[in-house]
């Protein structure tokens, strides 16, 4: 696979500081059910890096300590840790919002029957892959069957209530472009999704988020071989709106690797891009009583991809206005 950090340093990306902290956002492993084109972590059911015991006891250290409003649980499949549910339940008795980054088939894999309920009864917010409402596209991008899968687990979600309003059991979506192009306006994709997924499927959700796909990683080593990297990061410089640099998602998160080391973001994580640009890693123990408002946030090119036209987030578009 091609690395892509090199390709990194040519625009110039504007120089952005830290805001107040109110997300942990961790990845708690590389493991997963699934092998997507898109990939940024290059996750697959073939990887074994988990995070261990005693850094989820960093973690914990460090929830108890700060005052972080929102935990955010990605991997790979997070799920298929052996401490997720447990770092879950530790998270919602301190009063910490919960956010599982799922792909929606790991409901369907072996034990996790109860895996749904278990979600709901903690009232864990669902942000879930579903890259097109229609089953070629999805099973183009994430593997043949996937859709069915993710339309059965979408309908169990729904029937505990998750998408449906008064519940408070909150379930979006994400959508990501097949290839080397921005995303369409937010506003619009999301009633269309609604639409077809209700006509369709009778299924609900709450909000559409629309991600811009990162030039690094699976997808940067695809760009690379059909030599698509310039013109697309050229797409990405012209694109960019210097009103979307208040509302990128670093300036308020902190990203933790399935090692307990810390990022600006998990972008930056998977290119090994230190916090602060420091030249060795800072393992999230040795930051327990420090503050990191107003650092330096590390950056390269990459990071157009999230300023670029509406601009994209872990919470989706940073404007509606396009």
């Amino acid at each position: 696979m091609h690395e892509t950090l090199p390709y990194l340093n040519k625009y110039n990306f504007p120089a952005i500081n830290r805001g107040r902290l109110q997300t942990l956002q961790i990845n708690v492993g590389l493991k997963c059910n699934q092998q997507c084109v898109h990939c940024h972590v290059n996750a697959s059911p073939h990887r074994k890096e988990m995070m261990s015991n005693e850094t989820i006891s960093s973690i914990k250290s460090f929830l108890s300590t700060k005052a972080v409003e929102t935990l955010d649980i990605t991997g790979g499949a997070p799920e298929l840790h052996t401490q997720f549910r447990e770092l879950v339940s530790f998270a919602r008795t301190n009063n910490i919002h919960v956010v599982d980054r799922c792909n929606l088939t790991i409901l369907e894999e072996p034990g996790m029957d109860d895996l749904a309920a278990f979600l709901a009864d903690n009232e864990v917010e669902i942000i879930a892959s579903l890259p097109c409402y229609s089953l070629d596209n999805v099973d183009r991008q994430r593997g043949k069957g996937v859709f069915e899968k993710s339309i059965r687990s979408l309908r169990q979600l729904n029937s505990i209530g998750y998408g449906k309003p008064g519940t408070g059991l909150i379930l979006n979506l994400v959508y990501n472009p097949q290839g080397p192009s921005l995303p369409p306006s937010q506003v619009e994709l999301e009633d269309a999704y609604k639409r077809e997924l209700k006509e369709q499927f009778n299924i609900v959700f709450n909000q559409l988020f629309t991600l811009c796909n990162m030039p690094i990683q699976r997808f940067g080593s695809m760009l690379i071989s059909n030599n698509q990297l310039d013109d697309y990061m050229d797409l990405l410089k012209r694109s960019h709106q210097d009103s979307n640099l208040e509302n990128v998602m670093c300036r308020n998160l902190l990203s933790v690797d399935w090692q307990g080391f810390i990022y600006d973001c998990d972008f930056n994580q998977m290119l090994g891009i230190n916090i602060n640009d420091k030249s060795e890693p800072v393992h999230i123990s040795e930051i327990t009583h420090m503050n990191l408002e107003s650092n330096e946030i590390a950056v390269r090119d990459h990071c157009y991809a999230c300023t670029a036209g509406q601009g994209s987030s872990c919470s989706g578009a940073l404007t509606s206005k396009h």
